[in-house]
């Protein structure tokens, strides 16, 4: 333990000079070597010349020579403890003129050869192999020493004198094993020092006979006592103590690692307590004996503050309530009793002045200081790491505490159930820690009205509830490692400042929240499964709204957790497009282009007829297409003509004004009735034959066409053609509309080829007349043989 808290201290000044050595250099790179725990034997070669801090410690090094470190001329920190050195000579840092903190300590030095021109700040000897004092002439002239560590196996009071007209804030005086042989009890006497820690030796036989009164110290830290019953080193210790009432510097006394007996524990601290300490500290207490202890003399003190860490009882039938009564009568400010296996705490007989009182990792229940009304002037409590499970009981103990501002009552097993009725907090509670405990939502209905800080980090809290009473002087909160799946806001938390919420559910934070938290200006909300959605994209633009202090951990705790092609991704790299998240903005920006469209080819489709000219494009491609899958030479030996014109009487104005005229200009071939009919044969037989004889048969329909009975039975014949030959050989053109109702029933040919068959359809603007041409022509269009053509020419 004493090692330990050397140790400490060391670290802590060690820490503050590289601090200040930090400021000072410009080049950063090279000015800390740290080969400790390397299995040095020597000091290393390789070491740069901007050296700064080295630190060689826990190796096997067993000499220091001016070699080794003269070329390290900006030296200003050496760690070389926890070595194996057993001699040195100061001068072998003559040529390192910066050198400012020296650390020998735990090595197997017996002696040491002094040099003066060093001018240290820090110098630690302690835990070393020295007989007397290693402190020499030129020691004394170390003007600017903070720190000295000594150690030897005697004491004599000649032995200061070098450093007596020095001003040293700490020293650290180790005794050897041999100690109490030959000392000198007035040897700390000319010891010049705010603060003198001394380490006995731990072994079995103690004997304390430095008189610790005649010291100069502030603060006086003492480690390895023992003191049992009837044992002359107890008895010359106490004796020290009771000396200690004519030292009026001394303010700090601290005992570390001591053994002794329940009664002596207690006389220890009835001498102190007639003392000027006003602050008093003990630390790793093995008790053990019985407690026949007479009653404490709490008068005339000037102890402020007392703790007691750390205590051992090797008596298990103890008068508990005895202890208690003594600790909690105490009329001093500050008490701690922590790591004591205290089960239990008994109410002050009488109004207390205590300010302050520690009684964490102990194994006190909800039973303590139940109905305590003398804790009036309590300000500050803590019950961490304790048995307590019922809050309500906690918060019926702190109804009489009426100056009660800070409790802390973390690392228990408390839970609150809402049955238990209402929470009469004491309204002085200013800051309340319930962190680590098993608390849920519902504790947010058991709240002090007036806490201003509330930690509630690692519980089991899903959600803030809504309809929780308000809490307008909150403003720091924490909800660390919960299983909260939203960021609140801050309607009942109207003063919030601060907000704790890392370690949560939380997937998509709101985008209100800095809206809804006005006056907050810290926001810790790092490593949650935040979910790279569209709805995260309006937080992190509100982040980057607020200055980078307000947001901590920004960006490197907040990253993507789905999806998984995102994971990892840092939310300042999470970039997604405004279209592709606002639905009602993508139907706006596809819709209208659609629709524009629409009323486009609407108004093509009425101004320019742009179906009719499709459907002939169409009926010219199939046409060409048909065509084509019929063998030409089976065509050719068959066929005389193009095409058999069938149609009505009434229209063959139209026929050879129009549509003769514009096929047979072309070289095409056309059979009508007028002219290629065979004289002596039947008309049947002569429709026949020219329906057979032509490539395709062309209908010309109108309302004229479905009166005429000829017409029925050419379209009959051409019909029965069509199935039989498989052809496709039928062209209908509608000249004129034709109702459906003025079809007669016997032409169910007509309405079937109609309903089924694409037609052509004359259309009335003459600009359309050529591509209706273009298309009949196609439709009929094909190479007859020479035969063919002399047998049509010889009709003709």
């Amino acid at each position: 333990m004493t090692k330990t808290n050397s140790s400490i201290f060391h670290f802590a000044i060690i820490f503050i000079l590289i601090l200040e050595i930090r400021t000072q250099l410009s080049n950063e790179s090279e000015f800390l070597v740290d080969r400790s725990k390397t299995g040095l034997t020597h000091v290393p070669k390789d070491l740069s010349l901007n050296t700064t801090i080295l630190d060689i410690s826990q190796n096997y090094i067993s000499e220091l020579r001016t070699s080794d470190i003269i070329s390290l001329s900006k030296l200003k920190i050496l760690i070389i403890s926890h070595n194996r050195i057993q001699y040195l000579d100061m001068s072998v840092f003559r040529f390192n003129q910066e050198l400012e903190y020296l650390d020998l300590s735990h090595n197997k030095l017996e002696k040491i050869s002094c040099h003066p021109t060093l001018n240290l700040k820090h110098l630690d000897l302690s835990f070393n192999a020295f007989d007397a004092l290693p402190i020499c002439q030129e020691l004394g002239n170390m003007s600017q020493l903070e720190f000295l560590g000594l150690s030897a196996t005697q004491l004599q009071k000649s032995s200061m004198l070098p450093i007596a007209y020095l001003h040293i804030s700490k020293v650290l005086l180790v005794l050897g094993d041999t100690y109490g042989e030959k000392e000198d009890p007035e040897s700390l006497r000319d010891l010049n020092t705010q603060s003198l820690h001394i380490v006995f030796p731990t072994r079995n036989e103690f004997h304390f006979i430095l008189d610790v009164s005649v010291s100069t110290a502030v603060s006086l830290e003492l480690s390895n006592i023992k003191c049992v019953l009837d044992d002359n080193g107890c008895s010359s210790f106490q004796n020290v103590l009771s000396k200690l009432q004519k030292n009026s510097r001394l303010s700090n006394l601290t005992l570390i690692n001591i053994e002794t007996t329940w009664n002596s524990f207690f006389m220890i601290l009835q001498l102190v307590w007639h003392t000027n300490i006003k602050y008093f500290s003990i630390s790793n207490v093995k008790l053990q004996g019985r407690v026949d202890f007479r009653d404490f003399d709490y008068s005339g003190t000037s102890l402020k503050a007392l703790s007691i860490h750390q205590v051992v009882n090797d008596v298990f039938s103890l008068p508990q309530g005895y202890i208690y009564k003594i600790l909690s009568n105490m009329n001093i400010q500050h008490l701690t009793v922590s790591a004591a296996h205290m089960v239990h705490m008994v109410c002050p007989s009488q109004i207390s002045p205590l300010l302050y009182l520690n009684f964490s990792n102990n194994l006190l229940t909800d039973m303590v200081f139940k109905n305590c009304a003398n804790l009036a002037n309590l300000k500050t409590l803590s019950l961490q790491m304790n048995q307590l499970k019922e809050l309500a009981n906690i918060v019926h103990m702190t109804k009489e505490m009426k100056s009660l501002q800070q409790l802390d009552v973390s690392q228990n097993s408390l839970k609150y159930d809402e049955s238990e009725g209402n929470c009469p907090w004491t309204r002085s509670l200013l800051s309340l820690n319930m962190s680590s405990n098993i608390l849920t939502d519902s504790v947010f209905r058991c709240l002090p009205p007036r806490v201003k800080v509330l930690d509630l980090h690692n519980n089991r809290i899903r959600s803030i509830p809504i309809d929780v009473t308000s809490l307008e002087t909150l403003q720091e909160l924490n909800v660390a490692s919960n299983s909260l799946a939203h960021l609140p806001g801050c309607g009942t938390f109207s003063s919030l400042s601060i907000l704790i919420i890392d370690y949560n559910s939380i997937s998509n934070p709101s985008a209100d929240f800095f809206q809804s938290c006005q006056k907050i200006r810290s926001l810790k909300a790092g490593n949650n499964p935040f979910q790279c959605t569209c709805e995260l994209r309006d937080f992190i633009q509100s982040i980057g709204q607020v200055s980078s202090e307000v947001v901590e951990g920004w960006p490197d705790s907040y990253k993507c957790d789905y999806p998984e092609s995102y994971k990892g991704t840092p939310l300042k790299d999470f970039h997604v497009s405004q279209l592709s998240c606002n639905t009602a903005l993508l139907i706006v920006t596809i819709g209208v282009p659609g629709l524009v469209l629409a009323v486009t080819v609407t108004v093509l489709c009425i101004y320019l007829d742009l179906p009719w000219y499709l459907r002939m494009v169409c009926q010219w491609t199939q046409t060409r297409l048909r065509a084509r899958n019929v063998p030409l030479e089976e065509l050719q030996r068959t066929v005389q003509f193009h095409a058999f014109i069938s149609y009505s009487g009434h229209d063959s104005a139209w026929v050879k004004n129009e549509l003769i005229p514009n096929l047979e200009k072309e070289d095409i071939r056309i059979c009508l009735h007028e002219r290629n009919f065979v004289p002596g044969k039947s008309i049947m037989e002569n429709i026949i034959n020219c329906i057979e004889k032509s490539y395709k048969s062309i209908f010309v329909l109108s309302p004229n066409f479905v009166q005429s009975e000829w017409c029925h039975y050419e379209l009959y014949f051409a019909h029965h053609s069509l199935f039989h030959e498989g052809s496709n050989n039928l062209i209908l053109i509608l000249l004129d509309p034709i109702p459906q109702y003025s079809i007669p029933s016997s032409y169910h040919k007509l309405k079937a080829l109609m309903a089924q068959r694409t037609y052509l359809e004359w259309p009335k603007e003459k600009s359309k007349h050529g591509l209706f041409w273009a298309n009949l022509r196609a439709s009929i269009n094909i190479k007859l043989m020479d035969k063919a053509k002399e047998i049509s020419h010889t009709q003709i």
